[in-house]
């Protein structure tokens, strides 16, 4: 495979690590026929390496008990196996007891291992894509508490897994626990400020009149980024909580304050990793209406929408909230797509590359770093505006 710098990709089977296989688990098969049809479209580049699908038959099916197995209903004998896992999906369901059972991220978890069982090791090697990082968000111990991501990475590796691909981690130093395993934590920064730009024709990317807010410390990094690699002043949020008192399992915030420049008459980006309830997120929306910001834009890698759409919908008709971008990279209500506000992130292709790459045995630090890309986006996106008179 070369070009990954161009764009074209162009598979060569001389230099592949074994023939491609790709597991999209239930819940994930949208974004995994996204990704085949990248890599088919590559493939078809090469005479050589013509291939309809890439996506292998697997299934896990439950016994009225509740009980479940998985099954792969096709060879993978020495293939380079690629399963892609969405644990944050609650819209699967399964019988149990006659009832219907919204799967957990717990039982997503529990399929991905069985079907890394069914493979019974016939697998040239296993990598495992899970965007939405399972226990991600319990990634360090206080007081008397279970480290379930910690333990969830070493249990696959135990079962034989030889690399995991997630994106924007909560805490990437979990991978601390498994130093011998392949863990690659990706940012979509470049997927996000394209689905932006191709939305919103008409923000003046300059320190000026556009700003960069990260609404807690914890998404300090990703937002220190964004206001480099875009030349703007960055803001922050840090939360007052009060740690007397446990709520839905989090100590609730007491108030939000506010560092950094004056944010008056300015549009306003804001990154974060999950928007869950959104309760944070719309807090610091009015906040910064209440220092006389203009537009607000927010992001989230995972925008799941645990506490419904009626509080973006309510703070975009006042005027709080003008955009907010989700990625497919996890489940979000198919309402989204009729909001007006949304905006959806694709980042099949990128997936495709990193596939690409790892099963061509290419470095991926050429696909993880988009600071190129971002570059050549931004100026094609002032010249257009220039040539529109904006």
């Amino acid at each position: 495979m070369t070009g990954l710098n161009s764009g074209e990709t162009v598979f060569d089977r001389s230099k592949q690590v074994a023939p491609l296989g790709i597991i999209a688990m239930d819940g994930a098969q949208d974004l995994g026929m996204k990704i085949n049809k990248h890599l088919t479209g590559w493939s078809d580049a090469s005479r050589e390496y013509q291939q309809e699908s890439f996506l292998v038959e697997a299934d896990c099916p439950r016994f009225s008990t509740g009980d479940g197995k998985g099954i792969i209903r096709q060879t993978i004998r020495g293939n380079d196996l690629f399963i892609l896992v969405d644990v944050g999906n609650y819209d699967c369901k399964y019988k149990m007891f006659g009832m219907d059972v919204p799967k957990s991220p717990d039982d997503h978890f529990q399929d991905l291992k069985r079907i890394i069982q069914a493979a019974s090791g016939k697998a040239h090697r296993v990598n495992v894509i899970m965007p939405l990082l399972y226990g991600g968000r319990q990634h360090r111990r206080s007081y008397r508490e279970s480290l379930d991501c910690a333990v969830a990475l070493q249990e696959l590796e135990r079962m034989g897994v030889s690399n995991i691909i997630t994106f924007d981690a909560h805490d990437t130093r979990v991978q601390n626990a498994i130093p011998l395993m392949g863990f690659d934590n990706v940012m979509p920064s470049y997927q996000v400020l394209k689905a932006l730009l191709r939305n919103v024709k008409d923000l003046k990317l300059d320190s000026d009149h556009l700003m960069v807010i990260s609404p807690d410390e914890g998404a300090l990094t990703r937002n220190i980024y964004y206001a480099s690699v875009l030349g703007l002043n960055l803001g922050m949020f840090y939360k007052r909580r009060d740690y007397s008192t446990v709520v839905n399992g989090r100590n609730p915030i007491v108030a939000h304050e506010y560092l950094g420049n004056s944010v008056e008459g300015k549009d306003i980006f804001i990154s974060d990793d999950i928007i869950a309830s959104g309760e944070s997120m719309l807090d610091i929306a009015y906040e910064l209406k209440k220092r006389k910001a203009k537009r607000i834009f927010a992001s989230a890698t995972f925008a799941i929408f645990t506490g419904g759409l009626e509080p973006f919908d309510k703070a975009y008709e006042e005027g709080v909230i003008d955009g907010v971008l989700g990625t497919n990279l996890t489940y979000f209500p198919p309402a989204c797509k009729e909001r007006k506000w949304f905006m959806e992130v694709d980042v099949s292709k990128y997936i495709a590359y990193i596939i690409a790459a790892l099963n061509h045995e290419l470095s991926i630090s050429v696909v993880l770093d988009p600071l190129e890309r971002i570059n050549t986006l931004t100026a094609r996106y002032i010249s257009e505006q220039k040539k529109a008179g904006i």
